[in-house]
């Protein structure tokens, strides 16, 4: 299967989300699960897993169903639209690399009862999201200004948080701080994964299906690249080491990205049956 040459196992939801936010994200359109269930089997995933994946993500409140006819279309929710706008902005904005760090954290103190298991687990996932790392027990930062009130917004936990906003004095350094709350050999691994991934398929003789279907290869490229930055907590480039892999990784990326851009949305205009939603 292409994915399997490629060494990725991406969820469907994952590949779901990068597919809507290619093809659907700005737009107000409903793609037919007829559609999107031929764009997946491009990619080796099957008829059942893409009909499943559409009825949880429906059932999260990620995507709206549309009849026409004997048809049904999916749309996206207002949530799944803030989501996905999250990560264009990731991918194309805010970048792999940190450059402009102003020498500020954000810094967000907790403590729940431990019966709370669910609501620290909630907790937790959301600041890693927002690109936190734990520095010592119930004391996570993130290097910048971060949103903490938008970051938790319907948890219901802001009674536990205490929110600070400072930079680091001596005899504490920055580095310190990085080593101790974010495993940077481990970002660092993902990177060179990536590279490594890329770079093969790029390099094969036969290439693989995806790199031959611009259409395909463009959804297994942006999901991975996306699950990549969206784990990456965004650390400053002057505290990590000059060849951090996240430079050469992003370069690479954006040349796959332009590559294909234009034969695969001429492909999605052949493929796609969509409909307008009205907004």
């Amino acid at each position: 299967m292409p994915v399997t040459s490629l060494d990725l196992a991406p969820r469907p939801q994952s590949l779901m989300l990068s597919f809507f936010g290619i093809h659907v994200r700005g737009r107000d359109i409903a793609l037919s699960s007829s559609c999107v269930i031929d764009a997946f089997a491009r990619i080796g995933i099957t008829e059942e897993a893409v009909r499943s994946t559409l009825t949880r993500m429906v059932n999260r409140g990620l995507l709206e169903r549309h009849r026409q006819g004997r048809k049904m279309y999916f749309a996206l929710t207002p949530r799944a639209a803030a989501v996905l706008q999250d990560g264009h902005d990731r991918i194309w904005r805010t970048g792999a690399v940190n450059r402009d760090w102003d020498g500020q954290w954000t810094l967000v103190g907790f403590s729940l009862p431990e019966a709370w298991r669910r609501e620290r687990h909630d907790l937790r996932s959301r600041l890693t999201w927002g690109g936190f790392g734990p520095l010592q027990s119930g004391l996570w930062v993130a290097p910048g200004e971060v949103d903490v009130a938008a970051l938790v917004a319907d948890l219901g936990l802001d009674a536990q948080l205490r929110v600070f906003r400072g930079a680091v004095v001596g005899p504490t350094e920055v580095t310190q701080v990085l080593e101790s709350a974010f495993d940077t050999k481990a970002i660092a691994a993902e990177y060179r994964a990536f590279l490594d991934r890329w770079t093969a398929a790029e390099l094969a003789d036969p290439p693989p299906d995806f790199v031959r279907d611009p259409f395909a290869g463009q959804l297994l490229l942006h999901t991975d690249w996306l699950e990549l930055v969206r784990r990456d907590p965004h650390l400053p480039a002057e505290h990590l080491p000059a060849d951090w892999p996240a430079i050469r990784a992003e370069a690479l990326f954006q040349d796959l990205a332009r590559r294909c851009a234009a034969s695969a949305r001429a492909e999605a205009e052949r493929v796609l049956d969509a409909i307008p939603t009205g907004g």
